[in-house]
């Protein structure tokens, strides 16, 4: 399994969804940013804010990422 290493901070985690299709999301937010090893098959997409990554019981979070994201996109390439 190959891992990318990552700053992350705050972040968005999505519980599932309610009668009316919408996200069940819980706030996170974190005071500092602290350096995370990813396994790159969980990661599902990128943009220049946020890191969506795949957890188990088919939960995802959306991390705020403190990378640069043309770096992250050549890693991921």
């Amino acid at each position: 399994m190959k891992f990318i290493e990552l700053t992350l901070q705050s972040h968005i985690i999505v519980h599932g969804f309610d009668a009316r299709n919408q996200e069940i999301t819980e706030e996170v937010t974190v005071a500092s940013p602290s350096k995370k090893l990813v396994a790159v098959d969980r990661i599902l997409s990128i943009s220049e804010k946020y890191i969506l990554i795949k957890y188990a019981f088919d939960r995802v979070i959306y991390w705020e990422y403190h990378d640069n994201y043309d770096t992250i996109k050549e890693i991921l390439s």
